[in-house]
């Protein structure tokens, strides 16, 4: 395989970690929940899973959002249609856009016409915590998940009511205001707050690009969260959690500046969670879920909508037995998608799962399987069979296996002119092992991955009746290393990680669009008092923006438009004025790179952030 060398090159700086971290402080263990869909800890989850608290969160210096974050994780790379509020699509393991769900507090978002969450319309002040796991999920979370999952937790409440708030300022005419209440008795606890952020801009789009408009392209985001439960009785909780956006997006297409979108994401939901005996936990969930978007050009003053709306139901049931823990559930979701002027239609998934961990001393295991039976296209079982092992104290093993499925768009099977009513659903079959070493508050981690992918559906122009349509007609492989580590050396706290990736169509040997070869991170910082500051590095190698078919057979591709490789490096200070307030400062793309992650399409240059906040501890 094409990473033998840098796996071993891996390998080497992962021996090299433990040296490091041994005398590193120790900490609270972390607890996830999405790897199996039962609280765990991380460090014993057998998928490769990644959690990033607030306090990381607000230390990020992620002025542009959500996927700016994520593209600085181990695995995941990112490409954005002009900076910040515009269209972005998250790589995650070398899979395409629209292989990684988006979870929130549980509920499904994203668009069936697209098959892609709107990533850059979940602002960072509304969330609490953000759980990745990167592999074949589908065994718990049905269709899309062939590479992984990402789900963000809002904000939660509880001890003394206490008010917090956030306002700042930058380059390019940033601005961001946010504020909350949240608290919480022995029964009850809430949480509430709002955000507003801005940017100017730039042009979304470079001069060399097709519909070039040398204006500035702004984009503004309101947000709302809501978290509320209540306690019955021990062991029985009621509750209530809500996220509402709204975004306005100018954009070039026109020789126009009147070209815009408006955005809406809105997820809400339901739950009741009750201890029916004292190894049997019952957790009934509903809620939905709408993705809007309604575009306005000069040419269209009319303006259209496309729109996803899913409705959630999931009961499961967490058994203790006398070995593991059985997870049994049911889940039924119905999406309906609109397209004014293509299509209004919809269709239901009714899902059962069964899943099984257990512990056998040094050994680890977790099994699951699902059914899907869709109304569009029939059933689907997946599966996921993983299995850990403590080979000597904070040193540990995985390997697992699993398949995975993507269904159809909505515009793939039935936009007029394009779609095709015949196409299947991909399928992914993934084999990976891992070493994990933790201690004292330092890790390192080492994943080798192979995941086949079948039936992959691609669009190609067929010059025999010059139709551009959908088909299942191509295989992949990507395949890759991912290593992460971090610890704390005389003071400073370090991280980071470095991505092997081999993603290919087999058909032709072509590389998958915009996804790098080699990827990686370096973090590093330090508190000194009152002081917090630090620098990070991310780094992006040299890839192709698309993947031209030749003939109606596709038996060859040629790629096309090569992206250069670019390393950013950024910095974030932050100063306690007292332990309420504080003030803080971050400045990205320091040696102000030009880049592109899209083919003619603007990233932000050197810019600075400052604001201040108060968070009553």
């Amino acid at each position: 395989m094409t990473f033998i060398r840098p796996t071993l090159a891996a390998l080497a700086v992962a021996t090299a970690f433990p040296a490091i971290g041994l005398a590193a402080d120790a900490e609270q263990p972390v607890v996830v929940v999405t790897a199996s869909r039962q609280a765990q800890r991380a460090d014993e989850a057998i998928a490769d899973v990644t959690v990033i608290d607030r306090a990381q969160i607000e230390q990020s210096g992620a002025s542009f959002g959500l996927p700016e974050l994520l593209a600085r994780q181990p695995g995941i790379q990112m490409a954005t249609n002009g900076g910040p509020g515009k269209s972005t699509s998250i790589f995650m393991r070398g899979g395409n856009g629209n292989h990684t769900i988006l979870l929130i507090d549980g509920m499904r978002i994203g668009s069936a016409t697209t098959g892609t969450a709107s990533w850059q319309d979940i602002p960072l002040s509304q969330i609490e915590r953000i759980e990745i796991v990167r592999g074949p999920a589908s065994a718990l979370y049905g269709a899309d998940a062939m590479s992984g999952v990402v789900q963000i937790f809002t904000r939660k409440g509880q001890g003394a009511p206490r008010i917090d708030a956030f306002a700042g300022a930058g380059s390019y005419g940033a601005r961001e205001v946010s504020a909350g209440v949240t608290g919480g008795t022995e029964r009850l606890s809430y949480a509430l707050r709002g955000g507003y952020t801005e940017t100017e801009g730039t042009s979304a789009k470079m001069r060399k690009a097709t519909g070039y408009n040398p204006d500035h392209d702004p984009y503004r985001n309101t947000s709302m969260s809501g978290n509320l439960g209540y306690r019955l009785a021990d062991g029985h909780e009621l509750g209530a959690t809500f996220l509402a956006t709204e975004g306005r997006n100018f954009y070039d297409g026109e020789a126009s500046f009147n070209n815009y979108n408006n955005s809406a994401q809105r997820v809400w939901s339901l739950h009741s969670r009750n201890r029916l005996t004292a190894g049997w936990t019952s957790t009934l969930r509903f809620g939905q879920s709408v993705d809007s978007y309604e575009g306005f050009m000069l040419s269209k003053p009319a303006g259209s909508t496309i729109r996803t709306t899913q409705d959630q139901l999931a009961w499961q049931h967490d058994i203790r037995l006398p070995v593991g823990t059985l997870m049994a559930a049911y889940e039924n979701l119905h999406q309906k998608a609109l397209s004014e002027g293509a299509f209004d239609g919809g269709r239901t998934v009714n899902s059962a799962l069964l899943g099984w961990t257990a512990g056998f001393g040094a050994h680890t295991v977790q099994l699951n399987a699902r059914h899907d039976e869709n109304s569009q296209y029939g059933g689907k079982t997946t599966g996921y069979a993983g299995y850990g092992y403590q080979i000597a104290n904070g040193l540990r093993f995985t390997g697992s296996i699993g398949s995975a499925f993507r269904a159809p768009t909505f515009n793939e099977l039935y936009y007029p002119g394009f779609g095709n009513a015949n196409l299947k659903p991909e399928n992914a079959y993934n084999k990976e092992i891992g070493l994990l070493w933790s201690q004292g508050g330092s890790f390192a981690s080492l994943t080798v991955f192979r995941n086949r992918i079948s039936d992959m559906i691609v669009t190609f122009r067929n010059p025999s009746t010059g139709r551009s349509m959908p088909s299942n007609v191509r295989e992949a492989l990507v395949q890759g290393v991912s290593l992460a580590g971090g610890t704390r050396l005389a003071g400073f706290d370090l991280e980071a990680g470095i991505d092997f990736l081999d993603a290919k169509d087999r058909d032709s040997d072509a590389s998958l669009p915009r996804r790098a070869k080699q990827s990686g991170h370096f973090r590093v910082s330090r508190k000194v008092e009152r002081i917090t500051a630090g620098v990070e590095l991310q780094g992006v190698g040299g890839r192709y923006d698309a993947v031209s078919f030749s003939s109606s057979s596709l038996a060859t591709a040629t790629e096309r438009d090569r992206l250069g490789g670019y390393g950013l490096l950024n910095a974030f200070v932050k100063y306690a004025v007292t332990p309420d307030w504080s003030l803080e400062g971050r400045a990205n793309n320091l040696l102000d790179k030009q880049y592109e992650t899209a083919y003619g399409y603007n990233t932000p240059g050197a810019n600075v952030f400052f604001g201040v906040r108060y968070a009553p501890r």
